[in-house]
């Protein structure tokens, strides 16, 4: 498509020299071009397709009209020539011409008898000399009383009259209803209309006894047909309109008729889409959204997917034997041991409430951090720390993406965030640990530190990410993206769950996490909870959020409602206020009603490690599959960099999705946070950049999965190709809508189905907000909404269409003494070096971390903590041979975690 612009141009002209930038101009270019012709494709359907198939060839004036019921002949103060009118005052000139006064006596008649329409010789073959001439008399009958005759008994000429005034002032049009012999003698029907009265008259049949017959027997009906059975009938049809024509036929064309069809097709299917989407929005709102957290879960008809028991199925919910080591302080002391806990961790603490179900899931509570102050942090880890859920189940995940610090602020984020934990004493100081980054070239190798502790009683992890050596004087050191982070935590668990190798900053995060949890090691977290650092979190949320994985395994997603912490902030928040509200209430309800939502929000949401199925786990976020295409870290094409680079959030979604289509994202609006949504339009602006793009190329990834919930028309993979379509036509539409409101307020005749869908879509949102929420201020925000519609719809998706080759953040992070020429995360530089990185099994870690062999015959191991490690030390100075009678008594007292995989099995794995 962008053959004909050569590589110099956009070199010189655009100063685009990278031969990658220009090849995502390109492509940029030809995503354009498929836009707008997707768009020219609505318009012509829209208005082009009626032009098309049903072209208007004039006003024409009808024959008769309406009177008290009744249908009378119309007047018009002109004449007619073979049913065209004329205006009186230029046939007055035009009988003048020929020596002959036309008066106004003549008004509202049809003078064709004067005239010789046989323009092309269509009716020689049947005149037969003076006395079988199908020639009318060339005279004109005087309404009262004489007439006219043509001079020399020589009718006038039509070509003449034409070449004289080319009139527009339309033809005569008859309906059905005035073809009737009572009123209107010896009408007959063609294409046009004609008045055969002289020919009846006559009593000669000029076309033959056939043709004759044909027109006797249907007058006043019509005639086509009959003619076309005879060749001679077929000869005379075109002597017949150019002798006795006196107007057209008003009926539908063929055209007419299909076009009517197909607008009316394509109306109730838009509506009935519309409809169907709002009901099974209602339904899952009313019958299934409530039953997704409560005992018993989804039953019947209603769990499509669920496995019918859920949570009570034992062999299903119940894991290993829990580690626990009892109080932290006393860890070195605890006789608690792998085995020794007969408590279930599952069940309900005295805060959680008694109508959901009651089960409890280890989760980590993931926090990515990039340059935000510390009250956003605070705001955000508050909200977390006194949710309702367990905080014997949860732990803090928190990871700052770089040594960064934010406009406007002080400190660096990993600054704030450290000295907002309560530390460890003998964790203030943490060794940077290497591990593989998603980067090119040498940035590939990154270290990152990790500081234990607690936030507000809730045990704490936090990485920091602080980048090697060779990248220390650079203006933001160790940043490799969200992406990144997230993947730390997920490449971490894959390696967990399989036993795999692990880097030096896994076993880091492996044993801090397990001497802050008390013994609970990492294996037996089942779900993470991904927060942004803006967000609040309503007391409730995480509790309703693991009930709902609680009570139906085959949920592997799961994402609450965002509401709007400013939404009176500016004219900005404002009409974002119902966009959060439908997205939420209506396109992701509709989704659950398939248990396939779309996007789960980064900014609020929830997956799920491994499942249970057959008595062993299934790796579902932890799945390598999943890992390995989300951790690419060469992208090369468009579409690659809008999937990876801009909406790396709504691609995970994506791919749990593709890689699991028939398990389940879900919808829970019982869980609730409010986050802090742009007030200035160029941070909008560039937000929605970013997510408008990142939607269509993630759309275009979930129209070519196959097994999604549903079949044809009533499918998932139908309505994201719907979704897709009507993203990409949006600027189209609201140009259309635009002009029907126009067209609307000045025609004298609407386009009547198409106000119908108009009113359908704008105005089902407010019986959905009456029907779901009795909180008749949304209805203000919708209005609000609506008159921002240009916005929405126009604006805000041709600039992000036409910015497809950007892959920044834009003004959505702003970092102090950031450049826009600081080079990506992504930009290849130098090369690995992978002998840097170091990769071992955990208990070659452990052994060097502590001192002890792992022995597969040995059922125990000691947890060694920091204080533990540091006595042993200086008692090897001191005690000698007794320090290792002192191991042994800590083999035996202390609880062990060294056979962490002996009590699990993955699915599918092969026995060693």
């Amino acid at each position: 498509m962008t053959c004909c612009i050569p590589n110099w141009f956009l070199k010189v002209c655009l100063r685009k020299k990278h031969p990658m930038v220009q090849q995502a101009w390109r492509e940029k270019l030809s995503l354009v071009y498929i836009i707008f012709l997707l768009c020219c494709a609505l318009a012509f359907v829209t208005y082009g397709l009626n032009k098309t198939l049903c072209p208007t060839s004039g006003s024409n004036t009808p024959y008769s009209i309406m009177v008290n019921g009744k249908r009378v002949p119309a007047y018009n103060s002109n004449v007619r020539v073979f049913g065209q009118f004329y205006p009186m005052d230029v046939m007055k000139s035009f009988f003048a011409q020929h020596g002959m006064n036309f008066t106004n006596d003549y008004e509202n008649t049809d003078i064709s008898s004067i005239f010789n329409g046989d323009l092309n010789s269509d009716c020689l073959p049947f005149d037969h000399g003076q006395n079988s001439s199908t020639l009318k008399s060339c005279m004109l009958n005087d309404p009262y009383g004489g007439g006219l005759a043509a001079p020399n008994n020589t009718c006038l000429s039509l070509r003449q009259l034409q070449s004289f005034y080319k009139s527009k002032m339309g033809i005569l049009g008859f309906a059905w209803e005035d073809m009737d012999l009572t009123t209107i003698s010896g009408h007959g029907l063609t294409l046009v209309v004609l008045n055969l009265t002289s020919y009846l008259n006559g009593g000669v049949a000029h076309f033959g006894l056939q043709v004759d017959n044909a027109i006797r027997a249907n007058l006043a009906r019509d005639l086509s047909y009959a003619l076309l059975y005879t060749p001679t009938g077929r000869q005379a049809r075109k002597c017949m309109v150019a002798r006795y024509k006196v107007g057209i036929m008003e009926t539908e064309t063929g055209g007419c008729i299909a076009n009517q069809m197909i607008m009316t097709l394509i109306l109730v299917v838009i509506i009935a889409m519309i409809i169907i989407r709002y009901s099974m929005a209602l339904m899952f709102q009313w019958i299934i959204a409530g039953r997704l957290v409560k005992p018993g879960g989804r039953s019947n008809w209603l769990a499509w997917r669920s496995i019918k028991g859920g949570n009570n199925d034992p062999a299903n919910h119940i894991p290993g034997p829990y580690n626990n080591y009892g109080n932290a302080a006393a860890m070195g002391n605890s006789n608690a041991s792998i085995g020794s806990s007969s408590t279930n961790n599952r069940s309900t603490p005295p805060e959680v409430q008694a109508d959901i179900i009651k089960a409890e899931l280890y989760t980590v509570m993931l926090v990515t951090c990039y340059s935000e102050g510390e009250e956003g942090l605070r705001i955000t880890m508050d909200s977390l720390a006194r949710t309702t859920y367990s905080k014997k189940h949860k732990i803090f995940f928190v990871i700052c993406d770089g040594l960064i610090t934010g406009a406007g602020e002080t400190r660096s984020t990993p600054d704030i965030v450290v000295n907002m934990m309560d530390l460890d004493p003998t964790m203030t100081n943490p060794k940077p640990a290497t591990y593989l980054a998603i980067a090119d070239g040498e940035r590939q190798l990154n270290k990152a530190r990790v500081f234990a502790g607690h936030y507000n009683g809730v045990p704490c992890i936090t990485i920091v990410k602080s980048g090697t050596e060779e990248e220390a004087n650079t203006s933001k050191p160790g940043n490799r993206g969200k992406r990144d982070s997230q993947l730390i935590l997920m490449s971490f668990f894959q390696r967990v769950l399989f036993n795999d190798r692990l880097s030096e900053l896994d076993y880091e995060m492996f044993w801090k996490m397990t001497w802050l949890m008390k013994g609970v090691t990492p294996d037996k977290f089942e779900t993470v909870l991904m927060v942004d650092a803006d967000t609040k979190v309503l007391p409730d949320a995480l509790t309703y959020m693991v009930a709902a994985m609680a009570n139906d395994i085959t949920i592997m997603g799961l994402c609450g409602e965002t509401r709007i912490a400013n939404k009176r902030s500016s004219w900005v928040t404002a009409i974002q206020v119902f966009e959060y509200y439908i997205s939420h209430h209506y396109a992701k309800a509709f989704e659950s009603l398939f248990g396939i939502v779309t996007c789960l929000p980064g900014c609020f949401s929830m997956y799920r490690i491994k499942t249970p199925k057959n008595g062993a786990w299934v790796p579902i976020l932890a799945n390598p599959d999943i890992i390995l295409e989300y951790n690419q870290n060469v992208v090369t094409t468009l579409h690659e960099k809008n999937l990876l680079l801009l909406g790396e959030d709504r691609f995970l979604s994506t791919l749990m999705l593709r890689t699991f289509p028939r398990r389940q994202m879900m919808f829970v609006p019982q869980a609730k946070c409010k986050t802090v949504v742009p007030e200035d339009f160029k941070v909008l602006l560039s937000q929605r950049r970013r997510w408008i793009n990142s939607t269509v190329h993630n759309l275009m990834e979930l129209v070519l999965v196959s097994d999604l919930c549903g079949i044809a028309c009533l499918s998932m993979q139908f309505s994201v190709f719907i979704d897709l379509i009507g993203t990409l036509v949006l600027p189209a539409a609201i140009v259309m809508t635009v002009y029907l409101i126009v067209d609307t307020a000045i025609s004298t005749s609407p386009q009547w189905q198409s106000l119908a869908l108009l009113i359908a879509i704008l105005g089902l949102p407010a019986v959905l907000i009456s029907i779901t929420t009795f909180k008749l201020v949304y209805v203000m925000w919708m209005v609000v909404y609506i008159i921002a519609l240009p916005v929405w719809n126009l604006v805000l998706p041709l600039y992000s269409f036409w910015h497809f080759d950007d892959f920044s953040w834009g003004a959505t992070r702003v970092v102090a003494g950031e450049k826009k020429k600081d080079k990506s995360h992504l930009d290849g530089e130098g090369k690995f070096d992978p002998s840097r990185l170091v990769m071992k099994k955990w208990e070659d870690w452990e052994a060097e971390r502590t001192g002890q062999r792992f022995n597969a015959n040995s059922s125990k191991m000691t947890l060694k903590t920091p204080v533990m490690l540091m006595d042993n030390g200086s008692n090897e100075s001191t005690k000698g041979s007794s320090n290792n009678n002192n191991n042994n008594n800590n083999n035996t007292n202390s609880g062990s975690f060294g056979t962490m995989f002996n009590d699990r099995k993955m699915f599918g794995a092969s026995p060693k």
